[in-house]
């Protein structure tokens, strides 16, 4: 009989235990994340238009830049970003990642961006955060941008004894979320 007060302790105690444990594991933060669709449209949209825009420049550099007075592609792909911007559909910024920009707005300028230049320089190939921007929430994106043509050293000498592969810019987007 002296056992029974205990075993009734001990099972209101692992009662309370696996009720604790309940209640902190489906607390916010610490369960599952929640399906978030305009993150998720988001993140698609800005692989597709990296691989619009970087397919872009890269058909414009290899059809159309053939000597140092054409108009670099680079210089095309930014009027395009503020044509975008203008209209209101999204931001995309041409930024540096090398140390060396071919022009100084072309810097890493908010923290976001200096660290994903960081995480792109260490080898990722994409970073993201969600932040807030004037009331709205917005998703914050980078990909790296390698060497990929040898006609990009004509612009870009500093870039010649780059690592192949390794990225010497980045586009940085910000997407509307909400």
């Amino acid at each position: 009989m002296r056992f029974q007060p205990r075993l009734a302790f001990s099972l209101t105690a692992a009662a309370t235990v696996l009720a604790l444990l309940g209640a902190i594991f489906s607390s916010p933060g610490l369960a599952e994340k929640k399906s978030d669709p305009a993150l998720d449209e988001a993140r698609e949209d800005v692989k597709m238009l990296d691989d619009v825009y970087k397919t872009a420049v890269v058909l414009i550099t290899d059809n159309y830049v053939t000597e140092e007075s054409d108009l670099p592609a680079g210089a095309a792909a930014k009027a395009l970003f503020d044509a975008i911007k203008e209209k209101g559909w999204h931001e995309v910024r041409l930024l540096d990642v090398s140390g060396e920009p071919y022009n100084d707005e072309n810097v890493p300028t908010d923290d976001f961006e200096k660290a994903a230049a960081e995480k792109l320089k260490d080898g990722a190939d994409y970073y993201d955060e969600v932040q807030t921007q004037d009331g709205k929430r917005v998703l914050r994106a980078a990909t790296p941008i390698p060497v990929v043509l040898e006609k990009c050293i004509m612009c870009h000498e500093n870039y010649r004894d780059v690592e192949e592969g390794a990225p010497i810019g980045m586009l940085g987007y910000t997407i509307p979320l909400d």
